[in-house]
């Protein structure tokens, strides 16, 4: 895993080649709405593309983690289905659902069942390597929606410079994220962290929490600004030094909610000493994005270390498919 973390630019420029590469078909149709279905690994990086895309798609996008689909899905809608293995069960039932609503699909995959699905029908199909763990495959999750949804004139983003930019910007800032990730990660250290952030970054936070859970093998939780002002907040009167928050930043959030977070840092510092900030660095929303999501990895890498667990074991997971695999669907 710590090789495939490392390598996290070298994806985003691999994908960038296969992107340059593809040859995309139109829509068959105009697209009114999107949903984008996938779990887990496979499934953050439709989370954070869609709210990165919100400020500028003309249409709604939905992110689906479920058998079924939303009722709306019709002949109008763009599916883009998610599955790294091209296997999953949950991402095939609602791709199969998709399809008897005469919905335009896309796919992201590295072969398995969606695959064959995709070739036999003639769908739009970005694919990446096989054969490592889907969380580690992220950037090229990440770059293909981002580039789906350019291809489909869907958001007003320059989506190859950006990425471009990620890259540049992560390889010359890996000596500093691997120090500051590993302080970061010492001070969580037999903590619960709770990870902040900001509407519009809410996705990024949940890839902290679902790296810290399965590398780590940490509980964790996100939670989001301001919505957690109207709940979560009162919840740190039970607050203590156990908890270690992590406030996710931007240098262009919005004013009221950066203000919003220094009064949240004076109250929770009430109950827990155990503040933390990280600060994005790049200049558009791509590269901010990614570097985020690369420097959770990296905590994520260090903790496992800390813990002393195999950062790779996700037997939990493997004994609930085990035990699905024996009741039919």
């Amino acid at each position: 895993m710590k090789d495939l973390i490392s390598n996290f630019a070298e994806h985003i420029s691999d994908a960038l080649n296969s992107i340059q590469s593809s040859n995309l078909k139109p829509a068959e149709r105009p697209i009114k709405n999107v949903l984008i279905t996938g779990l887990g690994g496979s499934g953050i990086g439709g989370t954070i593309v869609a709210e990165l895309a919100a400020p500028t798609c003309s249409v709604p996008i939905t992110v689906n983690k479920n058998y079924s689909i939303p009722g709306f899905v019709d002949e109008n809608t763009l599916v883009i289905a998610c599955s790294y293995s091209g296997n999953t069960e949950e991402t095939l039932s609602a791709t199969r659902e998709a399809l008897k609503k005469k919905a335009q699909v896309a796919c992201i995959t590295s072969g398995g069942e969606l695959y064959q699905m995709a070739q036999s029908a003639g769908w739009n199909t970005l694919t990446m390597r096989g054969g490592n763990p889907p969380r580690s495959m992220f950037a090229f999750s990440f770059s293909y929606l981002s580039y789906m949804l350019s291809h489909y004139k869907l958001i007003d983003l320059d989506v190859i410079a950006g990425l471009e930019n990620a890259v540049n910007l992560i390889n010359g800032e890996e000596a500093s994220v691997l120090i500051e990730a590993e302080q970061l990660a010492s001070r969580l250290r037999g903590k619960t962290a709770i990870i902040y952030a900001i509407s519009g970054s809410a996705g990024i936070a949940a890839r902290w929490r679902q790296q810290l859970n399965e590398n780590a093998k940490m509980l964790a939780w996100e939670a989001e600004i301001p919505e957690m002002n109207h709940n979560e907040l009162v919840g740190w009167e039970g607050g203590s030094a156990q908890y270690a928050p992590v406030f996710l930043r931007h240098d262009n959030d919005f004013d009221r909610n950066q203000k919003r977070i220094e009064i949240i840092k004076n109250i929770i510092g009430e109950k827990t000493n155990h503040i933390n900030e990280v600060w994005s660095k790049g200049n558009g929303p791509i590269e901010k994005t990614l570097y985020l999501v690369h420097f959770g990895d990296w905590v994520s890498y260090y903790l496992s270390e800390f813990n002393k667990v195999d950062i790779m074991d996700i037997k939990s997971i493997d004994l609930l498919k085990s035990e699905l695999s024996k009741i039919p669907l």
